[in-house]
């Protein structure tokens, strides 16, 4: 198994608020952690640190060879639960970090099987043969009205797009998704915040990242965004499976 991952501070920012996470615990099984920090000027940065290492501690420390998939699923929600606590516990400590909170997506590899718990709207998608397809669902005002049939005006959403609905640590608790399926070998997990997937088509992701070397992929990705505007933090994670 091979992964990498990258981020930028993009060309608008003055402070790169995405974390992420990594590590191949052995040659069947990798750990991937993505989180892109909201709120007040130092908070959102507070709150994705706190949240990636919290999510990536747990899992490495709950993983076992051999889980059944469904304490799998318990680990993974449970890391990010716990996560949220930490993170709304350390935001009513001061004004300046109230309110704080960041998405996050963590992924676990293990022996050709994708588990996912997602929170936001940073996304993983999964490429192979067959083409791309997005795994997580994005927590956002306009995904909402879309699904229920509330919004077919595109001005008005691509002024809302950025407004996500569910985040770690706003709250005391959160609901997090949880995704899990086979992929086949040869097959790549994207893992990546919004800075790349505002510039970035699904086709245009599957061009440059399926059968790429992924730390050349994950760097043009970032330059893309960055020819593009880059008026978000940009990060990317790979993991060949």
């Amino acid at each position: 198994m091979i992964m990498t991952a990258k981020t930028d501070i993009g060309k608008a920012r003055s402070e790169n608020q995405d974390r992420f996470r990594i590590c191949e615990i052995d040659d069947k099984t990798a750990i991937a952690v993505v989180c892109d920090g909201m709120g007040g000027t130092k908070g959102g940065g507070v709150a994705s640190e706190i949240a990636s290492n919290a999510v990536y501690d747990r899992l490495c420390l709950s993983y076992r060879d051999g889980m059944e998939p469904r304490a799998v699923k318990s680990m993974l929600v449970s890391s990010v639960t716990a996560a949220n606590s930490i993170v709304y516990d350390r935001s009513r400590e001061s004004d300046e970090n109230r309110g704080m909170g960041t998405t996050c997506v963590a992924a676990l590899v293990h022996s050709g099987l994708v588990s996912v718990a997602s929170v936001g709207d940073s996304r993983a998608y999964i490429l192979d043969g067959s083409g791309i397809r997005q795994i997580t669902n994005d927590h956002t005002v306009v995904q909402y009205l879309k699904a229920h049939g509330m919004l077919d005006d595109d001005a008005k959403a691509s002024s809302m797009k950025n407004v996500i609905t569910r985040a770690v640590g706003v709250e005391p608790t959160v609901d997090v998704d949880y995704f899990e399926f086979a992929a086949e070998q040869g097959s790549v997990l994207l893992i990546c915040t919004d800075g790349l997937t505002n510039y970035c088509s699904d086709d245009f992701l599957y061009s440059k990242v399926y059968k790429a070397p992924l730390d050349s992929a994950a760097e043009e990705l970032i330059e893309y965004a960055n020819s593009c505007g880059g008026k978000d933090n940009i990060t990317v994670a790979l993991v060949l499976i």
